[in-house]
């Protein structure tokens, strides 16, 4: 068996404003097994916890990792190889290449997967790119690109605010394909149907009003 080179990492934890015991949870386990932990005092979104770590970055790529584990930090591997490659500076962790079954009926959780390929179609157009999953988790930069992107967003919108910031930069997205587990609204899952008119907005906002 081929043994797997070992990640030099630093870990950032931010914990916004769980109410669910996890906070207990990472100070009795976690806290000393991790490089900084970040407590939000409320639920701020997604995009206020990945702010929040902006102060502590040290490392030379910046990998953001949810804490669901509907992406498995096995494909870390895969998404930093690519990495090897000066010209390389963004990389997205794709749920759609590589994808093998079809979509047979219809459920929420295809009507997810249906508006995630609308928005994806919409945001290749206005952003002129290419990409086949614009609102992966799995998003990794060069630390000096991601310092760039002057992130404002402060929830879901996170993604296509960086996806629309990238296009304005002329950064080339780089996408290889990983695995998924997707969760349901009764696991927790909270992105909605607002969120997709959101994320529209958004992409307008930075490609036409805010760079």
């Amino acid at each position: 068996m081929k043994k797997v080179k070992k990640i030099k990492k630093q870990i950032i934890l931010i914990d916004d404003g769980s109410n669910d015991g996890t906070k207990n949870i990472i100070k009795k386990k976690l806290f000393n097994k991790v490089d900084k932990v970040i407590f939000h005092k409320k639920n701020l979104g997604k995009g206020s916890a990945i702010i929040s770590s902006i102060p502590y970055i040290k490392g030379n790529l910046v990998l953001i990792q949810d804490a669901d584990l509907e992406y498995n930090p096995k494909d870390y591997h895969k998404l930093i190889k690519p990495f090897s490659k000066n010209k390389i500076k963004v990389v997205y962790g794709s749920r759609v290449l590589g994808r093998k079954y079809k979509v047979k009926y219809l459920s929420l959780k295809n009507f997810r997967i249906f508006g995630n390929f609308i928005l994806t179609n919409i945001s290749n157009f206005i952003n002129n790119q290419n990409l086949t999953d614009v609102h992966t988790c799995y998003k990794v930069f060069r630390t000096e690109i991601f310092f760039k992107l002057n992130l404002r967003q402060k929830d879901f919108s996170f993604c296509p605010e960086v996806t629309t910031k990238l296009s304005n930069l002329s950064c080339k997205i780089l996408e290889v394909p990983i695995s998924y587990n997707g969760r349901e609204i009764s696991d927790g899952k909270k992105i909605r149907l607002k969120d997709a008119f959101i994320a529209l907005f958004t992409i307008l906002k930075y490609k036409f009003y805010y760079k």
